[in-house]
């Protein structure tokens, strides 16, 4: 079994009165792709810039590929790959000149930089464009160029935040195909994103609201817990015209618990017993046909948004 190469125990961080991560606690497995998520403002960024070594820790500890990120911060820089959500390298170099500074950086001599260059501009298929200038890269170019950077030091952890942020899909999924190959080399990811598609494609994920980690698991488990889906009630995908209409429509359904737009459908959390005579009726009320109800597993969206609104309601409670 794969060791844990990223582990929390207990990580807070404060900021004068303000608590921004309050007791986090997950570990990471080696070659995992661990999806971390949370709305902004949730604590995502302040955890990262603590296991990066840029942020010491309040109290409680976290290790990267056995290194403490509170006394060992400038060792885990050198030894991290770090890809931000924007474009971070210099425009007006070409991408060979960026590769060549950030080797530099990275302390590689020049026989291992060209080594180490040409290696993952190969790995990422941007070796035809080396003399182009990084700022005339369309956006999935410049991730990749930016990707390459990151891995020219041969990291065993890589933090990506948000990387195909503002890419076309087809660069989206071409960059996930990247990571699933590193993935299998043996690196370690760890990814923000704020796309359903992306998290369904890690190996585990974990999401943060308030400040505090209220899931942690693989997709599959998380789409199974109980306090998704709660006894006595299920799931069902309503497909209809005028969806935002008819979602007001069935927010005040008998039997209706949830309710929340999908795509061009609707998910419903309903009482069991509940099905498609009850939505079609409370449509009808509103002047609006139903194309199909069919009961469904709940996706991770329905998941998030599920306990985020219950972890709402019991920090609004007195």
């Amino acid at each position: 079994m794969a060791e844990d190469i990223i582990v929390l125990e207990n990580l807070t961080r404060k900021f004068g009165g303000l608590t921004a991560v309050d007791g986090v606690s997950f570990s990471v497995r080696k070659g995992a792709i661990y999806g971390f998520l949370g709305p902004n403002g949730s604590g995502k960024s302040t955890v990262i810039r603590m296991l990066c070594g840029l942020l010491p820790p309040t109290s409680g500890s976290a290790f990267v590929n056995g290194l403490d990120a509170a006394r060992d911060a400038e060792t885990i820089k050198r030894d991290i790959g770090y890809m931000s959500q924007s474009f971070s390298l210099y425009t007006d170099l070409t991408v060979d000149e960026n590769l060549s500074f950030y080797g530099t950086i990275y302390g590689l001599g020049r026989k291992r930089l060209g080594e180490r260059k040409q290696a993952v501009m190969r790995l990422v298929g941007i070796e035809d464009r080396r003399a182009q200038l990084a700022g005339q890269l369309s956006g999935g170019w410049k991730q990749r160029l930016a990707l390459a950077c990151a891995l020219l030091h041969e990291p065993r952890v890589i933090f990506l935040d948000e990387p195909t942020a503002g890419i076309d899909p087809v660069a989206r999924r071409e960059l996930w195909e990247l990571l699933f190959r590193l993935s299998g080399e043996g690196v370690t990811l760890f990814v923000t994103t704020h796309y359903m598609d992306e998290a369904e494609r890690c190996t585990n994920i974990g999401y943060i609201y308030l400040s505090k980690l209220i899931v942690n698991g693989r997709p599959e488990e998380l789409k199974a817990l109980p306090e998704v889906t709660p006894g006595g009630t299920d799931w069902i995908e309503v497909s209809c015209d005028e969806i935002t209409r008819a979602l007001q429509a069935l927010k005040t359904a008998p039997g209706v618990v949830d309710a929340t737009i999908f795509g061009e459908t609707i998910h419903l959390r309903v009482k069991a017993g509940a099905g498609e005579d009850d939505m079609r009726k409370a449509l009808a009320a509103h002047g609006i046909a139903l194309k199909q109800a069919r009961p469904v597993r709940p996706s991770l969206e329905d998941v998030f948004v599920t306990l985020t609104r219950e972890h709402a309601g019991r920090s609004a409670a007195p």
